[in-house]
């Protein structure tokens, strides 16, 4: 049993023995409710998923057997969920986690292959799902990480498999499909025992040379950094040394910092496509991961390694520096963090295996581990001060890390740093990291001065121990009101020390600085500065006139998880009795003499501290006296009346308390309501001093004092019926290290000292009989009693006045309310409705164990108290609807009677992230040298391991009932729950904003913890939406609750709740407020995002059933709204629209229903595209590259392989003659190209369109998600990197030439003889958007691929190629250029099917023009010329395409020295495609001698037997000679024949020209 568990409250851990039970159990019932020959009952497992996840979370002790048989189910049940998002996400996420928590203990083989499958069904495919990108995200991030978590039950052999498949995609480092390639080989290679045979020195040498082809790409690096780093940690065998100047070098260049003026990113930098990025993690921090973590495992003794990582952090050390911040500081950080989090785990492992004689690796020995630290250590002295807070904080975590490992050098650099900070003047921020990093050192430091002074190293003890006292007794000086962060370190400081000492002041067998006489003198001089800022304090929490929502709100040191209360309770449970008493007096006096409103909660904090630590003598000191100070302030003041049964005191209503004694009195009650959290019996003895104060503060006539004594009762409460640790700060019970410190425990305990050492498990406070009855008399009085007030006064008209009656319901409401989070969940839940009629006494199902405590009160009271409020709630929504403050508290009264559990669940939250959990000062490192004794986990003091349990405990509380009848369906709300739920519904819809969100929250609770509640909900709120005559107030509290994800996940199976939904959004167009139009239009963007299909139970719904709507009847009440004419607003025909392509989108899987709708919403959406309706063009453009199919028409070369990319069925041939019935309407086509190209919005300042994707610049963040879909984010084209700056082509649209090209496959010769004629206007306009719009048709009839297109139409698409090329305009050049880039595009995912026209394309641009053309002209040709060699894949490179580089590279080198720049720069730039083709196509030339160089052509028709690359560097060597030649000739020679200086003149022009052009080529690749 895990320690958490074994120290819960006895009770607790009692029924925790029954989970593995519950576990099993819950297995089966999954089991049985999945049928594999039914893939739709996947579904009905979803609600097994939450439950599954409790185990996890309760850190259950379940059997292994159970587990494996989880798992495989989820396993099955993910692969035969295909297409079905939802339950693969579900059931995703939940392998994940379990294979995580128990994966060493499974004996799983998962194949690798569905899974990639599924990605690239999913992910990776054009015509993608209706799913919202949200969906999509959350799949794909589901989908990788279960590939991480499985990769290590890859079966043997996987890794060969893996590399075959995704090797040939690295082949063309010029394709993106190369870092597709590499992002699927790191997700999936496995890096187990299994497959180590496959990691061999030559394959890691092929893997760096791969790695090696592609330069300056911060993608391409992460990746295979990761793939190497994988490989070195897990297979130390290879023999790395080989490898280590490449790899350092490697890792050098990867660090972005800047070298002399620049900015520290690449200078020419390889762009990667944005969905590639997104797809596969390039972070900067994973960067940083994989480097550090290389290093580490490459480090071995007397390896060179070590060498090259000295001089690597010699590189960087630099910017490590306060004065060198800049971009590059957080991955410098992450390195740093990395480098030691590494070095750490590594000798953990190193450590534990030797202890189990399981070690055959080369282990770290005392001399390499002294030389990493030493190199560690220039890093942590630069950027110990970083002005960057994150650098230094993670200095000071290295320093704890590292001072457990060789405290002889990290010790003396931390001492040495905090006496410069002590001495520094000028920056005085330096103390608060120095006093960190001693904090943080503490328990090292006072290990090893024990240690040294046990090894008669006296010098190094002492010096240890100085700085212990020094630092205690200067960081008194730190703690100041107006230095907030420097008072924190101080309490930090102080917290550790103390929390590593058994016991202070017990004897004095110990240092000077321990002994009781020094201490005393130290907690006098402590306390004094305490109290000083305690009185210099301001609070930062305004006075809040309506209900108090927070009671700890105060200053920074009870803020953002403060150390402020943790060092009060270290200090003073660590003190002796008479140090403590010495202390106690002190506080007494403080707290007694001082009344500090801005305060209030850092005193009560203080008297809770106390009481905690010694309840007896502390009560006496603080409760009593405070108790009586209270009590003779209420003596003599006025009252309401409004608490008991006597009628109100009419000659004091209108009285009311000095402002002085309000304070006076709100400060004190607060204060006592903290302090006593966790006295417990000893409250026993204020008994009726308690209750009469509680009383009298309900009684009197201030808000303020009303809403203290709320929160002194609540407190009471908790104190008297909760389980919470009572002795937390008690020491193990063992002997303390050394006689001082005490010894700290791991709660992964493995051996058997250390197990013994934690077999002390808290002493917890189990309320006794007593207490219990003081809780029932005050639930008597302070809840029963109040709801029978509460129903007299909303019954009767007890008041006269409103006022009255108002503060009469307030303060008793407040007292329900306190009551109510008093008990909390100790006041058992309300009794569900069972379905068959039997008891309400039935057993729930048992999941987990937990409690807050004992019992009090039934469930009778809980569901009197349902009825009473509901009563209420009535009676103010009709009486009292303008009184935000009593609905407030109604809707609190409510959640608390209704989410049962969910008060626990905010105290677990609000302190799961506290400091002291994870702070590194009190958690003592794995590795610990010092002692030495080693463990498998942190050890932490006792109190730290109590308070993860206590957090622990109430997280159980929190859940333990919630998913009790979520998994029976013969289980349902009673009709008082289903009452209160309506009265949070129609609070929910308030016109007080404040009332609305606290309602909607709790009723969004409500709502998933009982979903059979939310199809009401919906019909009701979307009823509201079609309603004419429903107020603002109404309307925006309905979009609040439907947007939440627990409705809209509900929609995805209720039909009924869709179709009014939808229909709701659809038919609110009548609300005129722009907040209305603005919260329906993000509710609909929500619901789009979000979206995940639709139940098929709703496509097997006949339309004749009233109850439950079809399918098409919900498609005809859309198609009635009339979205096709005018009549409606553009912005609902915009939803209307796209709703109708979610919904055939998601009836793809029913064919019945799918064949009857493509054909007609096809058709629509074509129509569309001529819309005078900007928004409604661009979802067209969406819908059609989603809708059409393409391929009847579509031609393949004979030799292919390739089937078409869609089955030709009958859907394809009804769809084609409703779409050729609408493009053969007169203009049609002409009418589309024209509203096509207003979508091309040019920029006059830089000629390119004012945004990345048409309309962008009309269009807002809310219409761009209705419009787009997730696969136009992660569009295929372009497939190349777009590094030729001649391109531009930020105007063309390749989702507008794959709608042309899809019509052209699905239509055939109409769309082409149509485009035909629409084009001749277009193709002879000057106006650049027509241009831009005839380049994307023409691009998609050139990519088509058709039948029709070979045989009669490429003439004509030649000519015109023909004629854009010899037009001297060069306006649009980019828009043309992009044309052919995507005509010549290759097919499939790695490029290498060329499409038909390819050949074509090539003859007619390497047909040569006239030299005597307009310069324009030549370097446009040439232009094109290099987009369209770039997009062919050297690698498949076909004899003929081989031949036209030939034939092209001959023109190329011709023309070097062309008169024009303008021509030779783009000559320079076509001759870099054309010879790299070459180049990469002869690396992979199995006909290629060793000795020709391998890509070069024979250019035997003009230059002899002569390779390209030796001509080409022959003629560049000869042109620099003879410019060398000139240049000194010049200088020697002052005076010369006139004609031959004219001719070598000429010849220098010749060859400066031919250079230029060589330039040119080299650097092409990197200009913009």
């Amino acid at each position: 049993m895990h320690l958490y568990n074994a120290w819960l409250p006895p009770p607790v851990a009692a029924a925790a023995s029954g989970e593995a039970a519950a576990f099993a159990g819950a297995v089966r019932s999954a089991a049985a409710a999945w049928r594999p020959d039914d893939p739709d009952s996947a579904y009905a497992t979803l609600k097994w998923i939450s439950v599954f996840d409790l185990f996890i979370k309760a850190k259950s002790d379940i059997a292994p057997e159970d587990v494996q048989a989880l798992v495989e189910l989820g396993m099955e049940i993910f692969h035969a969920s295909q297409n079905k998002f939802v339950v693969q996400i579900k059931w995703g996420g939940l392998l994940v986690r379990f294979l995580k928590k128990h994966g060493k203990r499974l004996s799983l083989g998962v194949q690798w292959r569905p899974l990639y499958d599924t990605l690239i069904k999913t992910h990776f495919k054009r015509n993608m799902g209706p799913e919202g990108w949200k969906v999509r995200k959350q799949h794909f991030e589901t989908v990788t990480s279960l590939v991480r978590a499985s990769r290590n039950f890859f079966p043997e052999g996987a890794a060969a498999e893996i590399w075959s498949e995704f090797r040939p995609l690295l082949d063309n480092p010029w394709h993106n499909a190369a870092f597709e390639g590499v992002g699927f080989l790191r997700l999936f290679l496995p890096a187990n025992s299994r497959n180590q045979e496959h990691f061999t020195s030559d394959w890691i040498k092929q893997c760096l040379d791969i790695w090696d082809s592609v330069t300056n790409c911060n993608f391409w690096d992460i990746q295979w950094a990761s793939i190497i780093a994988r490989c070195i940690k897990n297979f130390r065998s290879v023999n790395w040394d080989d490898f280590l100047p490449l790899l350092f070098t490697r890792y050098l260049n990867m660090f972005e910092v800047p070298i002399s003026s620049g900015n520290g990113s690449y200078p020419f930098p390889v762009e990667v496509p944005g969905n590639t990025r997104f797809l596969f993690s390039s972070k900067t921090r994973t960067l940083a991961k994989a480097v550090a973590k290389s290093i580490v495992y490459l480090l071995k003794p007397k390896s060179l390694a070590f060498e090259y990582f000295e001089k690597l952090i010699n590189f960087l050390e630099q910017f490590y520096h306060p004065s060198n911040g800049g971009r590059w500081t957080y991955s410098l950080e992450r390195f740093l963090r990395h480098l030691v989090l590494y070095f750490e785990k590594r000798l953990q492992h190193e450590q534990f295996d030797m202890t189990v004689e399981e070690h055959d690796q080369p282990c770290l020995g005392k001399e390499e581990r002294a030389v990493f630290i030493k190199v560690i250590l220039k890093l942590l002295d630069r950027g110990q001060y970083s002005k960057d807070n994150s650098l230094a904080e993670t200095v000071s975590v290295a320093t704890s890390i590292l001072s457990y490992v060789e405290p002889t050098l990290i010790l003396p650099f931390v001492a040495t740093n905090f006496q410069l900070a002590l001495e520094t003047t000028t920056a005085t921020h330096q103390l608060k990291n120095a006093v960190t990093s001693v904090a943080f050192s503490a328990r090292a430091l006072l290990l090893s001065s024990l240690c040294s002074s046990q090894s008669d190293d006296s010098s190094v003890a002492d010096s240890f121990s100085d700085l212990i006292v020094i630092s205690l007794s200067n960081a008194l000086l730190g703690m100041d009101a107006n230095d907030p962060p420097k008072t924190i370190a101080t309490m930090q400081l102080i917290g550790s020390i103390f929390s590593n000492l058994a016991t202070v002041g017990v004897n004095d067998d110990v240092p000077a600085f321990l002994q009781s006489t020094t201490l005393s003198i130290w907690l006098d001089e402590f306390f004094s500065r305490l109290f000083s800022v305690l009185q210099n304090l301001e609070s930062s929490s305004p006075i809040n006139e309506g209900y108090q929502t927070s009671f700890m709100s105060g200053t920074f040191l009870v803020e953002d998880s403060s150390y402020y209360f943790c060092m009060l309770e270290i200090l003073l449970g660590k003190l002796s009795e008479p140090l403590f008493n010495q202390s106690l007096k002190r506080i007494a006096k403080f707290v007694n003499a001082n009344i500090l409103p801005g305060a209030t909660s850092e005193v009560g904090l203080l008297c809770c501290a106390c009481i905690y630590s010694y309840p007896e003598a502390a009560s006496v000191y603080l409760v009593k006296p405070i108790l009586l100070t209270i009590m003779s302030s209420f003596e003599g003041t006025p009252t309401t009346g409004y608490v008991g049964r006597a009628a109100p005191d009419k000659s004091s209503k209108k009285d009311a308390l000095s402002p002085a004694l309000e304070t006076a009195l709100d400060y004190y009650l607060r204060v006592l309501a903290i302090a006593i959290s966790y006295a417990g019996p000893v409250l026993l003895k204020y008994k009726e001093e308690l209750n009469h104060i509680i009383t009298s503060a309900f009684l009197a006539p201030s808000w303020k004092v009303n809403g203290a004594g709320d929160h002194l009762l609540r407190s009471l409460l908790g104190s008297l019926v909760s389980y919470y640790p009572i002795d937390q700060y008690k020491p193990f019970n063992c002997q303390p290290i050394g006689n001082i410190i005490e010894p700290w425990g791991c709660s992964k305990a493995h051996q058997d000292k250390e197990a013994e050492m934690l077999n002390f498990p808290p002493k917890w406070h189990d309320p006794s009989q007593d207490e219990l009855s003081f809780a029932n008399e005050l639930l008597q009085f302070h809840f029963q009693s109040a709801l029978e007030d509460l129903l007299t006064i909303c019954q009767t008209k007890v008041h006269s006045e409103t006022g009255d009656e108002k503060e009469h319901l307030k303060v008793t409401l407040l007292r329900i309310n306190s009551a109510l989070h008093g008990v909390m969940s100790c006041l058992p839940e309300m009794r569900p409705s069972y379905k068959d009629g039997r008891s309400k006494e039935v057993d729930p199902t048992f999941f987990i164990a937990g409690s807050a405590g004992r019992t009090v009160g039934t469930s009778e009271m809980r569901e009197k108290a349902g009825e009473f409020v509901h009563v209420a709630c009535r009676y103010l929504l009709k009486e009292r609807t303008d009184d935000s403050i009593l609905l407030a508290l109604v809707v609190r009264v409510i959640d608390a009677l209704v989410n049962y559990g969910s008060l626990e669940y905010l105290e677990w939250s609000s302190h799961v992230q506290a400091w002291k959990l994870e702070s590194a000062s009190i958690i003592e490192r794995p590795c610990n040298f010092i002692v030495p004794f080693h463990t498998q986990g942190k050890k932490r003091p006792r109190w730290a391991l109590v308070d993860k349990a206590n957090l622990h405990s109430t997280w159980r509380c929190s859940q333990s009932s919630y998913h009790r009848y979520r998994t029976n369906a013969d289980v349902s709300p009673s009709a008082l729950m289903t009452d209160l739920m309506n009265d949070l519904l129609y609070l929910s819809l308030h016109n007080y904003e404040t009332v609305r969100s606290y309602a909607g929250r709790s009723l969004t609770k409500l709502l998933k913890c009982w979903p059979s509640l939310i199809s009401n909900c919906v019909l009701t709120l979307t009823g509201h939406l079609r309603d004419l005559k429903a107020p603002e107030h109404v309307v925006l509290g309905s979009c609040s609750i439907l947007s939440s994800q627990t409705v809209l996940r509900h929609l995805t199976t209720d039909s009924v709740s869709l179709s009014s939904f939808i229909m709701g959004i659809l038919e609110s167009s009548h609300h005129e407020s722009l907040k209305c139009q603005k919260a329906i239009t993000e509710l609909f963007v929500t619901y789009n995002i979000r979206f995940s299909g639709i139940s098929r139970s709703f496509f097997k719904n006949s339309d004749s059933q009233v109850d439950k709507p079809g399918f098409l009847n919900l498609v005809h009440q859309i198609n009635a709204l009339g979205f096709e004419t005018n009549s409606l607003h553009w912005r609902y025909n915009l939803m209307a629209n796209r709703v109708l392509l979610l919904l055939i989108l998601a009836s793809r899987s029913e064919s019945g229903i799918y064949s009857k709708m493509l054909a007609e919403t096809t058709g629509h959406f074509l129509k569309n595209l001529k819309s005078q309706l900007p928004h409604s063009r661009m979802l067209a453009i969406s819908a059609l590259n989603t809708l059409l199919q393409g391929s009847p028409h579509k031609a393949y070369p004979q030799d292919s392989q390739q089937s078409p990319d869609h089955p030709e069925d009958c859907n394809i041939s009804s769809t084609r003659d409703v779409l050729n019935a609408i493009i053969q309407e007169e203009g049609f086509m002409n009418e589309t190209l024209n509203s096509l190209s207003h979508v091309h919005i040019i920029s006059d300042s830089d000629g390119s369109s004012k945004g990345s994707y048409g309309a962008s610049s009309f269009q807002s963040g809310s219409d761009k998600a209705i419009t787009y879909f997730y696969f136009d984010f992660s569009a295929s084209w372009p497939r190349t990197p777009s590094w030729i700056y001649l391109m531009g082509g930020h105007t063309f649209y390749s989702s507008f030439a794959r709608i042309f090209k899809r019509l052209i496959q699905q239509c055939g010769m109409p769309v082409m003889s149509s485009l035909q004629t629409a084009l001749e206007d277009f193709l002879s306009s000057k106006e650049r958007s027509r241009q831009c719009v005839a380049a994307e048709a023409m691009a998609g009839m050139l990519h088509s691929d058709t039948t029709g297109n070979l045989e009669s139409e490429n003439n004509w698409l030649m000519v015109q190629l023909q004629k854009i090329m010899l037009v001297p305009s060069v306006e649009s050049a980019p828009e043309w250029a992009a044309c052919i880039r995507y005509a010549v595009t290759g097919k499939e995912r790695s490029g290498t099917r060329a499409p038909v026209l390819r050949q074509k394309v090539l003859e007619c641009l390497c047909s040569p023009i006239p030299q005597s053309m307009a310069t324009s002209v030549l370097a446009k040709r040439y232009a094109f010329l290099s987009v369209a060699l770039i997009e062919i894949s050297a690698p498949k490179m076909s004899p003929a395409e081989k031949q036209y580089h030939v034939q092209i590279l001959d023109e190329l080198l011709d023309n070097m020295r062309h008169s024009s720049a303008q021509v030779r720069e783009a000559i320079g730039v076509a001759m870099c495609v054309t010879c790299s083709n070459l180049r990469l196509s002869g690396s992979f030339d199995t006909s290629c001698s060793p000795e020709e160089p391998c890509g070069d052509v024979s250019m035997t028709e003009q230059t002899g037997n002569e390779y390209w690359s030796k001509c080409l560097t022959d003629r560049a060597n000869e042109s620099a000679v003879s410019i060398m030649n000139s240049i000194q000739c010049k200088q020697l020679e002052s005076t010369t024949d006139s004609a031959a200086e004219n001719s070598m003149d000429h010849r220098e022009e010749d060859n400066a020209k031919r250079m230029e052009t060589v330039l040119i080529l080299c650097l092409s690749p990197n200009l913009r």
